[in-house]
């Protein structure tokens, strides 16, 4: 037999040249690389579950969800993202500037329903735990980065996102945390690339675009000048500026049948004094942000300077919605809290004070349990409990209601229907058909408001037109113009 070709495990045979064997599959998962993985794995899965159940319950919390997904299921169709909830024919970029949401329509276009949208926004804030996680690991170790990620993924923010239906502020948590995570490592080019698509998340992202501008050059100034990359940043400051500028006023008003930006009127008082944010909901919103997702250490990372846009214009409107911690306001902030404890923690970890290194050492561990603790009293909680997982004997009923109302028919209707019909149906907002008569009304019958109370309300509305009842079931009416 030829040396050459012996078998190297033969009795009696040197195995010093041998190549080892590598590391069992089970191994290869369980590596520390992977952690930020399989832990937006399962954030995924909480989020698609806690969005699926809720749709499958009518339980949808406003008309939101119905405006995009007719605005997508413009884009789906080659066609003007019309958005007819909004009013007849309003194409959405009259409204705000997301033309990023048509990434979503080639996933509607093969699953036409809302459940693509609530998926692939479960997706997207999954997604925003990796950098996060990642970036926390790489400075803090693995126990401490897992910690940060699992609280991120948990935080108050991202879960009442989560619970608010569809938002186009899904696609800016991804790239505001790999856009952050690449600051901090100094990955300067990474982060200006990861920062740009904001722009096309909404309006008001381009002065957030600025704001990871003058981060850089903040940081750019702590380690030492580098020129193509000083270029960059300020690049990126004047690239989200004039974004913001040219949305506002050129884009927006251009698509708008009104000439102009709707919300300019959160922060005027055209029609009389509008009030201020009181002291005292500033200050809660403000400690919510920072005391339980990162104990207030955040506020020694200069990290903390992108929530300043966001906050800006909230506490800057006359809008009180946008003031407290309901909705999905506070979603953007949660990935730009969450890298700058990361930050300060690497830091604080060496500072001379014994105290504050004992604080941060403790610190991973604590937020992790205030945001599980706090859950006890958020949307994730209620997957611990039967009831998420069954649809009511009512919401039945009030879809077998609604499907015999014809494909292609023009309907009237308030939240609870809207997700039932806009995949099939051109759907108006209850009170805003400008001059149309719709083939159908579908309403919710609260308030002990009966056939004829509803009958009688589309008939001033539409004076023109007669409508009678197709029936009633799960607390919704159905009526059909007949004349």
């Amino acid at each position: 037999m030829d040396s050459a070709t012996a078998d190297v495990s033969a009795p009696g045979r040197s195995t010093a040249g041998a190549p080892r064997p590598g590391p069992s599959w089970p191994a290869r998962l369980r590596s520390p690389r992977l952690d930020p993985y399989w832990l937006s794995g399962v954030l995924f899965l909480l989020y698609t579950t806690l969005s699926v159940c809720r749709h499958r319950r009518m339980l949808t919390m406003s008309w939101d969800l119905g405006i995009f997904e007719q605005a997508i299921r413009g884009y789906a169709q080659l066609q003007a993202p019309i958005a007819d909830l909004k009013g007849p024919g309003t194409n959405i970029l009259g409204d705000h500037f997301s033309p990023v949401t048509a990434l979503v329509a080639p996933f509607y276009r093969a699953f036409p329903t809302p459940v693509t949208l609530l998926v692939v926004q479960a997706a997207l804030f999954a997604l925003s735990a990796i950098p996060v996680t990642r970036l926390a690991a790489r400075l803090l170790g693995r126990g401490r980065g897992l910690a940060l990620g699992a609280a991120y993924g948990l935080s108050w923010g991202v879960q009442r996102a989560v619970d608010f239906d569809f938002h186009e502020i899904a696609f800016a948590m991804p790239l505001l945390a790999f856009s952050l995570e690449a600051v901090v490592r100094g990955r300067w080019r990474a982060a200006f690339c990861w920062a740009v698509p904001l722009v096309l998340v909404k309006e008001d992202m381009g002065v957030t675009v600025a704001a990871i501008g003058v981060l850089m050059l903040v940081r750019l100034r702590r380690g030492g000048r580098d020129r193509r990359a000083v270029a960059l940043a300020a690049g990126l400051v004047a690239f989200g500026l004039a974004a913001a500028v040219l949305a506002l006023g050129v884009i927006i008003p251009g698509f708008n049948s009104g000439g102009s930006y709707d919300y300019w009127n959160k922060l005027s008082a055209d029609q009389g004094p509008a009030p201020t944010i009181p002291f005292e909901t500033a200050a809660r919103t403000l400690l919510w942000t920072l005391l339980p997702t990162t104990g207030l250490l955040a506020l020694r990372s200069p990290v903390l300077l992108v929530t300043l846009p966001t906050l800006g214009w909230r506490f800057a409107s006359h809008e009180e919605h946008y003031w407290g911690t309901d909705w999905h306001y506070s979603a953007v902030l949660m990935p730009v809290v969450f890298v700058a404890l990361a930050d300060a923690l690497a830091t604080a970890y060496d500072s001379r004070r014994p105290w504050l290194r004992r604080y941060a050492a403790q610190l991973p561990a604590a937020v992790v349990a205030a945001a599980c603790a706090l859950s006890v009293s958020l949307p994730l909680y209620s997957l611990t409990m039967p009831d998420t997982y069954r649809i009511p004997p009512g919401v039945k009923a009030a879809e077998r209601l609604l499907d015999r109302i014809p494909d292609g028919a023009t309907v009237e209707t308030d939240v609870g229907p809207i997700s039932r019909l806009v995949n099939r149906c051109r759907v108006f907002w209850i009170g805003d058909t400008r001059g149309i008569d719709p083939d159908y009304v579908a309403q919710h019958r609260g308030d002990g408001r009966t056939d004829a109370d509803l009958v009688a309300e589309a008939q001033r509305m539409h004076p023109g037109a007669e409508y009678a009842p197709v029936g009633n079931e799960g607390g919704y009416t159905v009526l059909k113009r007949i004349r």
